[in-house]
């Protein structure tokens, strides 16, 4: 290893696929995010129930799993182990320019604090390595997540300095093709300049740090026409070949199976909680959204994502399908095989989006409305609100309402099934600071899993998150 150019493609592509899979894993991602909520109901999974309850010591198995971090800790050394190795490639292999291993560096210093990042939002406090220590194993203490997030701010920031806004599109700090691929090849697939600024607007965000939200956000917004990216539309949204088939420039930061790949699978995707008759020939949703909570979220006339007419009817149900069953199945994202429906196939190949130019729109939103601008916040809103309205595209809000409110309700919807919801409300939480339940949660660290109690075991370094124990 570490001795050819072909090893530092493997190598740095090898850090992409730890973090797909530690994100999918159990579908992990989405039961963070989006189970654990409690606005999802399951009708039969007995650790789907616990996790809704907020009973995260129940002892099943997707409970303690999605209680260890080492599969985080694998992105983490896998970038360790690459940024220490890549200059080995350099000396080697003279195909191997300054230019390609400053961007590989680059992209495995996102992903390492991007692991980092996420990690801190489910524990709160975790170990820190930033060196691989080949060989040896040593035991760590947890550190403060303060410390660790602004690490994480700056060496995205470092990150982003040396990140191209496209590959293989001729960019001046990643000229020529990638690795021998044209920019067809890596749209979507790998981190860029943008994507570093997006997700640097989350972490500033959970920080509340909402003039740098702003500020990265608008960076965003001022250059995602670079790397091809821009707006979705609902029927793109909703379609089964549409934006989360494989990947494409509109997936700001994303993990996508390419079906033409044979990458797919029958889990580790959304689908396999949420699918089930007449969209798959399954007859019961791991999860679903009640109708009474669908009527109560969308409750715009006119949203095309989801609609009633008069008589209480669907009228637009791109997000929904079988409303008036038992079970309403929320069918946003239906990525089957090659993005066909035949419902006889459970083999998922929709893309897991971390982030997209909508809710980085709507996070520079909610800044704005915090920081009292409540002009920028209502047009912000309203370059996402009046795409998803049919007929004047005129906004139904104005400076008078109460936009902290409606941005959130917003970014409910147009978010609903990506991860955010969970982060989402934490933030509202502490802005608001009104539902004395959720503030015991936060101040209590309820808001944080506990740590799994085979880490506890193996490290006496260790102490479990105070309100688990």
């Amino acid at each position: 290893m570490w001795n050819s150019v072909e090893d530092a493609r493997a190598g740095i592509m090898g850090v992409y696929a730890l973090t797909r899979s530690a994100l999918s894993d159990n579908n992990g991602h989405w039961i963070y995010g989006d189970v654990r909520p409690a606005e999802f109901a399951s009708p039969k999974r007995q650790d789907l129930k616990a996790i809704i309850a907020n009973n995260l010591n129940a002892s099943y198995p997707v409970v303690e799993s999605l209680s260890d971090w080492t599969r985080f800790y694998a992105i983490v050394n896998g970038a360790n182990v690459f940024m220490e190795n890549a200059a080995h490639v350099k000396e080697n292999d003279k195909r191997y320019s300054d230019n390609n291993m400053t961007v590989d560096i680059a992209q495995a210093r996102f992903l390492r604090a991007f692991a980092y990042f996420y990690m801190v939002r489910i524990w709160g406090d975790v170990p820190f390595i930033i060196s691989s220590n080949e060989g040896k194993f040593e035991n760590k203490p947890r550190e403060s997540q303060a410390k660790i997030l602004a690490w994480v701010e700056q060496e995205m920031l470092r990150a982003a300095a040396d990140l191209p806004f496209v590959y293989s599109g001729n960019d001046v700090q990643q000229p020529g093709n990638y690795y021998n691929e044209d920019r067809n090849r890596w749209g979507g697939a790998l981190a860029t300049k943008v994507t570093a600024y997006a997700v640097l607007a989350h972490v500033a965000a959970w920080n509340a740090d909402y003039p740098s939200v702003a500020k990265y956000a608008k960076f965003v917004e001022d250059n995602y026409g670079k790397t091809g990216g821009g707006y979705t539309s609902v029927t793109d949204l909703s379609n089964s070949n549409g934006f989360f088939y494989n990947k494409n420039n509109r997936q700001m930061f994303g993990f996508n199976s390419d079906y033409g790949h044979i990458d797919g699978a029958a889990t580790g995707h959304i689908e396999e909680l949420t699918l089930a008759e007449p969209i798959l020939t399954k007859s019961v949703p791991d999860i679903y959204l009640p109708k009474d909570s669908i009527l109560k979220y969308f409750n715009l006339a006119k949203d095309e994502r989801f609609a009633i007419d008069t008589l209480g009817e669907s009228k637009f149900d791109r997000y929904f399908t079988n409303l008036n069953g038992k079970y309403p199945i929320f069918s946003k994202i239906k990525v089957i095989q090659g993005g066909g429906t035949d419902p006889n196939f459970r083999y998922f190949t929709s893309a897991l989006i971390f982030t997209r130019l909508e809710d980085i729109v709507l996070l520079r939103a909610e800044a704005l409305s915090v920081l009292g601008d409540q002009i920028g916040a209502l047009n912000e809103l309203n370059n996402v609100i009046t795409r998803r309205i049919t007929a004047d595209n005129d906004s139904p809000y104005s400076t008078s309402d109460d936009l902290i409110k409606i941005i959130f309700e917003e970014r409910h919807r147009e978010l609903l099934g990506e991860g955010h919801r969970w982060y989402d409300l934490i933030r509202l939480n502490k802005i608001r600071q009104n539902d004395a339940r959720f503030m015991n949660l936060i101040n209590s660290g309820g808001i944080y899993w506990p740590i799994s109690r085979k880490l506890l075991s193996q490290n006496s370094l260790l102490t479990q998150n105070p309100y688990w124990r």
